[in-house]
């Protein structure tokens, strides 16, 4: 995430310290979702992070080991008594997470009504402060930052764990063609900087 005009994160410090390991030169640049992972699927860019596993992924790229597991919820307005594992929930409410990830996609694919297309987790928290939505699916450690940044206590909102998931770097297999031990590389020094080791 971008504070004060800089990146930072535990999945951005983990990448920069295996990238810095491994000294291989590198440029992170923030933008749109679904443009990083459209850039990685024609080669302009090398990869993508921190996203999750899924099929239309794996169709250009090759995901690194977990950089971080985080535990997803849903959240909601205090006074709303929706179930998000209801099959009428799920159609009844209206639900978002972040355009183009794999939590919004999962929720289309599941059946889930799915109304918006926040591009970053402040947007989605905005949309259900203001009620455009009824359910916001988003990662706990994401969505407490921006809850703070807004001055929301936690009793602001409902919060219904959900399950843990995995986020990786997603590597371009043009790249990775091209540079057939790097992969290998590149995970042996992110577990040496998962423990601490920058």
């Amino acid at each position: 995430m971008l504070v004060d005009g800089q990146i930072k994160g535990v999945a951005f410090d983990r990448v920069t310290c295996a990238l810095d390991r491994m000294g291989q030169p590198y440029e992170i640049i923030m933008m749109d979702w679904s443009q990083a992972q459209l850039m990685t699927q024609t080669g302009e860019v090398e990869g993508f992070f921190a996203g999750s596993p899924n099929k239309a992924r794996a169709a250009y790229a090759t995901p690194s080991d977990p950089v971080i597991t985080e535990n997803l919820a849903w959240y909601m307005l205090p006074g709303r008594s929706i179930d998000p594992t209801s099959e009428a929930d799920k159609v009844s409410a209206r639900y978002s997470a972040k355009f183009a990830t794999s939590k919004w996609l999962g929720l289309k694919r599941d059946g889930y009504n799915v109304i918006k297309k926040p591009r970053d987790a402040e947007a989605l928290l905005n949309m259900l402060r203001k009620g455009d939505i009824d359910v916001a699916l988003e990662y706990e450690m994401i969505f407490q930052y921006y809850m703070d940044q807004a001055k929301m206590d936690a009793d602001d909102l409902i919060k219904i764990p959900s399950t843990p998931q995995s986020n990786m770097v997603h590597f371009s297999n043009i790249f990775l063609a091209a540079n057939p031990l790097f992969l290998g590389r590149f995970n042996s020094f992110l577990a040496i900087c998962k423990e601490g080791g920058k």
